[in-house]
C-alpha cells in the first residue's frame, strides 16, 4: 500500500476562533440569515480550515473554491432563505456535481468534468448548501474503510492512527474534524452509519426511496442504497431532511416534517447487543449500548430484549450481493461509467469481490429470495417494536490497514463480516436507522449507537435522536449563539 510514510498525528481539530466557531449548519445558516455574517465569510472560513487540516486527514479528493466562493456571493438573507442559505459543504466523490470529474474513488473511472448535477445533488443544493469541493471514498464504496491503493488513507481525526470508516469516510472525517457542520454521505450496506460511529457524528440512512438514488438503483433486484448527510448535530440532519422535503418527496413514504424537539411518544425499544453472526463484540461498545438502553429506560421509555433475524447465512448472502456489485463494476463499467472506464485500473479488492461472485453466480437466485424473505422477517420486528437499539459496529475504529484494500480476499471478507455485521439488515429491508455519538472506547475513540425504525420512520428515530442529545455526553460541543 501506497501508506504510512509521514508522522501521524493523534487528534485533529479545525475548529477555531473564527467566525464558524463550533456553530452547526443551522447555527451558521440563521447568522447569515441575520446578517451577523456573510456567505463568503462563511466559505472562506470553511476552505481556510479545510486547507489547514486535509494535509493530515487526506479526506478530500478535489476542491470547487472559487466556485463556491462565487455562489456564496449571490446568496439573499431574509424571508424566504433556505435553511441552510450559505452553509459550506461537501458532496462524495460518486456523485455528481457539475464541473467536478466524479471518480467513484477509482483510477478506472473518467476524470473528465461532468456538466450536470445529478438529481440528488440538485435536492441537497436546494437546501441552501455549497459545497466546497468532493470527499474521499474507497473505490466505489465497497469496503468499510476509506483506503486505497493509490492515494493517502483518510484518516480519523479522532485518532490518526484509526479509520475513518467508509465509504462516506472522507465526509465524516472533515464533519468530525470541524471543517463543515455537516456533509453529503451515502449507504449501500452502512457507508453513512459506519463512518459516522468512527468518527463520532450523526449519521441517518434514510428510507429507501426518500431521497432520489442513481438510476440503475430501481433496476437492481433489491435497492439497498441510500443517499443523506453526516453531521454534527441532530438538528443539521432533521433540518437537511426538512429543507430536503420542500423539494423531493416520495408518494410511498410519510412525509417527515422538521423535527426540532424530543418527542413526547415513549417508545418501545427492542435491544440486542449480540453479534447477528456469532463473532464477538467488543466489551466496552457492548457497555455503551447497554448504558444507553438504562437511560432510555430512565426517560420513560420501554426496553426489552428482542432476538435479531439476522444469521451466517444472511451475511453470505449479503456478501455474495455486494460481490454481484463489484462483478458489474469490472465487467459493464463502460456501460455504467462512460467509455473512459478502464478495468485494468481497478483495486485488488474489487477484482477479489468479482471473482467471488463469479466463482458462486449460480447461488444468486437462492440468495435473493432469501434476502428478500430476510427484508420481511425484519421489517416484522417493528410490529411489536418501534425503534431496536444495537451496536453500530463490533468495535470502535479500527487501526489503518485492518480492512486494507491489498489484504488478501479470505482476511479482508472475514474481517468485514464481523466488524460491520450490524448495518446491512436495513439496506436490505429498505428500513431506516441512525448512528448517534454516544460513547467513547477508554483510549478516547468514539463508539456509535444504531436506532432502527420501520419503513417511513424518521421521525422517530430524529425525536430520540434530539431526547439522547440532550440527555447523555455528545462527541461534538452544542452549537453556541453568534456573539
Amino acid at each position: 500500500m501506497a501508506e504510512n510514510t509521514e508522522p501521524r498525528m493523534t487528534r485533529v481539530n479545525a475548529a477555531t476562533d473564527d467566525i464558524l466557531g463550533n456553530l452547526d449548519g443551522v447555527a451558521i445558516g440563521r447568522g447569515i440569515n441575520a446578517g451577523d455574517f456573510t456567505a463568503v465569510e462563511a466559505v472562506t472560513a470553511a476552505i481556510a480550515r479545510l486547507q489547514s487540516v486535509d494535509p493530515q486527514l487526506h479526506a478530500i479528493v478535489c476542491e470547487r473554491f472559487e466556485q463556491a466562493l462565487a455562489e456564496a456571493g449571490t446568496v439573499v438573507a431574509g424571508a424566504g432563505a433556505a435553511l441552510f442559505a450559505g452553509v459550506p459543504s461537501l458532496i462524495k466523490d460518486n456523485t455528481d456535481l457539475a464541473g467536478l470529474p466524479t471518480r467513484h474513488g477509482s483510477r478506472g473511472s473518467s476524470a473528465i468534468p461532468v456538466t450536470a448535477d445529478a438529481e440528488f445533488t440538485r435536492v441537497f443544493r436546494s437546501t441552501g448548501l455549497i459545497p466546497i469541493g468532493k470527499s474521499a471514498l474507497p473505490e466505489f464504496g465497497l469496503t468499510a474503510t476509506t483506503e486505497s491503493s493509490h492515494r493517502l488513507a483518510t484518516r480519523n481525526p479522532w485518532n490518526t492512527n484509526h479509520s475513518s470508516g467508509g465509504s462516506s469516510g472522507g465526509s465524516a472525517a472533515l464533519v468530525a474534524a470541524g471543517v463543515v457542520p455537516l456533509a453529503h454521505a451515502n449507504d449501500g450496506g452502512g457507508s453513512i452509519r459506519i463512518p459516522a460511529a468512527c468518527c463520532g457524528v450523526v449519521g441517518l440512512k434514510p428510507s429507501r426511496d426518500r431521497l432520489p438514488t442513481i438510476p440503475v438503483a430501481q433496476k437492481m433486484p433489491i435497492n439497498i442504497l441510500a443517499e443523506g448527510v453526516v453531521s454534527r448535530t441532530v438538528a443539521d440532519t432533521a433540518g437537511f431532511y426538512a429543507e430536503a422535503e420542500r423539494h423531493y418527496t416520495h408518494p410511498s413514504l410519510p412525509p417527515i416534517g422538521h423535527v426540532t424537539a424530543p418527542g413526547k411518544e415513549r417508545q418501545r425499544i427492542g435491544l440486542n447487543v449480540e453479534h447477528p453472526i456469532g463473532g464477538a463484540c467488543d466489551p466496552q461498545v457492548v457497555a455503551r449500548v447497554e448504558q444507553v438502553a438504562r437511560s432510555c429506560e430512565a426517560l420513560g421509555h420501554r426496553v426489552e430484549l428482542v432476538s435479531l433475524p439476522m444469521s451466517g447465512q444472511m451475511a453470505d448472502d449479503f456478501l455474495l450481493y455486494w460481490a454481484r456489485l463489484a462483478a458489474a463494476t469490472n465487467y459493464l463499467g463502460k456501460f455504467a461509467f462512460g467509455d473512459d472506464f478502464d478495468r485494468h485500473l481497478l483495486e485488488p479488492l474489487t477484482y477479489q469481490l468479482s471473482g467471488h461472485y463469479l466463482r458462486r453466480c449460480w447461488r444468486s437466485p437462492a440468495a435473493i429470495r432469501r434476502l428478500r424473505r430476510f427484508a420481511g422477517e425484519y421489517q416484522a420486528l417493528f410490529t411489536n417494536h418501534d425503534l431496536i437499539l444495537t451496536p453500530v459496529l463490533a468495535t470502535p475504529a479500527v487501526e489503518l490497514g485492518y480492512l486494507g484494500p491489498d489484504l488478501d480476499f479470505a482476511t479482508v471478507s472475514e474481517r468485514l463480516r464481523n466488524y460491520a455485521a450490524f448495518t446491512p439488515a436495513q439496506n436490505i429491508a429498505g428500513t431506516p436507522a441512525v448512528s448517534l455519538p454516544l460513547g467513547q472506547s477508554p483510549d478516547g475513540l468514539p463508539i456509535g449507537v444504531q436506532f432502527a425504525a420501520g419503513m417511513g420512520q424518521e421521525r422517530r428515530l430524529l425525536e430520540i435522536a434530539f431526547e439522547l442529545e440532550q440527555a447523555m455526553p455528545w462527541s461534538w460541543p452544542r452549537a453556541t449563539p453568534v456573539v
